[in-house]
């Protein structure tokens, strides 16, 4: 006998005996491992019987719904119309591409978690285990009892007997994992300047005459429409400014108390002093957190800050709304004023650094890497 054999305790199965069956080792491993089966038995007494085979059909026809619905998710990203052409009601397509896509992911999600379940719960043989805890590294025969485990376990879920099942759970999940990537596409297309120009620049979307302010409604604004410690969002009064197709271009247009506006002037970065972006008591910066894009909409006029209420970001509002508290770490862009001769406010030029969250190759300005 063997010296392996002579270390083996007398209540171990012999591992080299021909006569043992997979199951055997595997029980065996479980035994060694401190894991007690209590009870086992298969979910079908008799293999391929019309309950089986049927119970396989509605598994397998989870799995392909779960595909259908993955891949209806992709079509749906890439052709769906979702550009907003002026306001839309519930028949414009446009106003379905966000809730579609949800519920074809959630559908999809959906259905391959209960193809899952359903295969456990009703193809999967019926066992309950019993395990102690123990320490130490895992032996040469621990090795082969963790094989056997997974070949008993891949042999319970009959995917040697159930081809179909198999194919149907690979159909259904191969669309699933398109879907997760096809939102990468994305990030392929060139940005252009779409970064950099916002609905405020007049060379591009004006025809070189200055972009005048205008509120939603479309209504051109005046300085005597905002009251002092007052705020409003606008717009550039170009076509469709207001429209997600200038998603950048939302800016608040803010009137201060004169002691305030005082400040701000005197801490105004360079940049803005060369430009002279306030006018009068008023001065606007863009709406778009710098954190993520969220809309810091917030104004407290007491503190002078504003804030975002997705993740607590706050701005000074008299130090070129600057960060002073939470994730965000640059200063909102401020969009230099004006008042033309009719007495509407007008941009003197685009945002002079780029709105919004950063990107790759956004320079950061001397004054933000002060703050």
């Amino acid at each position: 006998m063997s010296a392996h054999n002579d270390d083996r305790r007398p209540d171990e199965v012999d591992l080299s005996d021909p006569k043992l069956s997979r199951f055997d080792v595997y029980r065996e491993g479980l035994r060694r491992d401190g894991i007690e089966i209590i009870h086992y038995e298969p979910r079908y007494a008799k293999p391929g019987t019309k309950v089986e085979k049927r119970m396989e059909r509605i598994v397998a026809s989870l799995f392909l719904g779960s595909g259908l619905f993955a891949t209806l998710f992709v079509v749906a990203y890439i052709w769906w119309p979702w550009k907003y052409d002026g306001a839309a009601t519930w028949r414009d397509p446009q106003t379905w591409y966000t809730p579609i896509l949800g519920i074809t992911l959630g559908l999809s999600l959906l259905l391959i978690a209960l193809a899952v379940l359903t295969w456990a719960k009703k193809l999967l043989p019926v066992e309950e285990l019993v395990q102690e805890r123990h320490d130490g590294g895992s032996s040469r025969d621990d090795r082969r009892f963790a094989e056997s485990t997974v070949d008993t376990v891949v042999d319970d879920m009959g995917l040697k007997r159930r081809p179909f099942l198999v194919k149907a759970a690979l159909l259904g999940a191969a669309p699933l994992g398109l879907a997760a990537v096809a939102p990468l596409g994305g990030l392929i297309k060139d940005p252009g300047d779409m970064l950099t120009v916002t609905g405020w620049n007049a060379e591009k979307h004006n025809g070189g005459e200055p972009v005048r302010l205008m509120l939603k409604d479309g209504a051109l604004v005046r300085p005597e429409m905002v009251a002092t410690a007052g705020q409003i969002t606008v717009f550039p009064a170009i076509e469709g400014g207001a429209s997600n197709e200038f998603a950048s271009a939302p800016t608040l247009l803010i009137r201060l108390r004169a002691t305030d506006a005082e400040i701000l002037r005197e801490n105004l970065y360079p940049m803005y002093q060369d430009v002279e972006a306030m006018w009068g008591d008023f001065v606007a910066y863009s709406k778009i957190c710098t954190h993520v894009g969220c809309p810091a909409s917030l104004y407290e006029q007491q503190t002078q800050r504003l804030l975002c209420p997705c993740h607590q970001s706050q701005f000074n509002v008299i130090d070129n709304a600057a960060p002073i508290f939470g994730p965000a770490t640059r200063h909102l862009p401020m969009l230099p004023l004006g008042v033309d001769e009719e007495g509407y406010f007008y941009a003197k030029s685009d945002f002079l650094v780029p709105p919004g969250p950063a990107f790759w190759n956004r320079p950061s300005l001397p004054e933000e890497d002060e703050q």
